[in-house]
């Protein structure tokens, strides 16, 4: 397994890569930023990554580019230079390559599309060595809590077999969903991973699966392999987080369910309600905290 010191020299390339994501990005700047040689930094960065430094940078642009094809008025060939590709007919070539469409067809007529959403090299590793470190829980920071009302919508998602949390899911299904649900237009929210109650699965499924929320009339496409289900009016009780290291994702999470576990909801006239949604987590982003809501109804007078 690689070492601490190479993961971050990874994780810093992979902030340099995000922050000039649309100038010219050189490896001998890359591993001036990394503090390895170039061809070091190469060896590494596909150890931890999966793909060389330049792979990396071309399906994170075409990304970037295919979002901002589907949510903006620019014509094809800006938006080709503005990611660094020489020509339209280059960029067609390499968008079609990665999508299965042509950009021009994309824009005039979005569908959902596997993006490429990187994960940052701390994290898989975290995610390996999970497990190998007790994870100090104790001291929680200040909760904000609020009920929100959602209203009836609809839900397309991707199941799992057996999957009880994000983990299992990502051993079942793979970790490259939640590009797919970020490129669906039409979507009301982010997408989310959920806690299925039973009545919302299919025997055989799993209770965790990621999805992402649209309207009751939506009519778009529906990914192959995926399912779209009903979900009724209902509140949700909303738990966030106070902001933190993007290294300490794993604590934060864990922090924040253990409260959420020991919360008592009839304190302000609530009481949960497991069978009437999914409950939800949000991508953790250290800049917001680390959000998760659980169905909740009124307390019975």
């Amino acid at each position: 397994m690689e070492n601490i010191e190479q993961v971050e020299a990874v994780s810093r390339m992979q902030k340099y890569i995000e922050e000039h994501i649309t100038r010219p990005i050189t490896l001998l700047e890359l591993s001036r930023y990394a503090g390895y040689s170039p061809f070091h930094c190469t060896r590494i960065f596909r150890e931890i990554v999966g793909k060389s430094p330049f792979e990396y940078i071309r399906a994170l642009r075409l990304s970037k580019a295919a979002l901002t094809l589907r949510d903006g008025n620019k014509r094809v060939i800006d938006v080709a230079f503005d990611y660094l590709f020489d020509s339209h007919e280059g960029f067609t070539r390499a968008f079609s390559k990665e999508f299965g469409i042509t950009p021009y067809r994309y824009k005039r007529k979005p569908k959902p599309i596997t993006l490429f959403m990187p994960y940052s090299a701390r994290d898989q590793y975290k995610y390996k060595t999970r497990g190998a470190k007790r994870m100090d829980t104790k001291n929680v920071n200040t909760i904000f809590v609020q009920v929100i009302e959602r209203p009836e919508r609809k839900v397309i998602l991707k199941r799992g077999k057996k999957a009880t949390h994000y983990f299992e899911y990502c051993e079942e299904v793979g970790c490259d969903i939640w590009g797919l649900l970020t490129s669906i237009k039409d979507a009301l929210y982010e997408p989310i991973g959920m806690w299925l109650p039973k009545k919302f699965r299919p025997e055989g499924t799993s209770e965790y699966a990621q999805g992402v929320e649209v309207s009751v009339d939506y009519d778009g496409e529906i990914p192959d392999g995926f399912d779209m289900i009903t979900l009724p009016p209902c509140k949700m009780m909303i738990f966030q987080g106070q902001p933190f290291k993007d290294e300490d994702f794993e604590e934060e999470i864990v922090s924040l369910q253990e409260y959420i576990d020991k919360y008592d909801p009839t304190l302000y006239g609530y009481e949960w309600a497991n069978d009437n949604a999914p409950r939800f987590q949000l991508n953790p982003e250290g800049y917001r905290g680390y959000i998760e809501a659980k169905p909740v109804k009124a307390l019975s007078k």
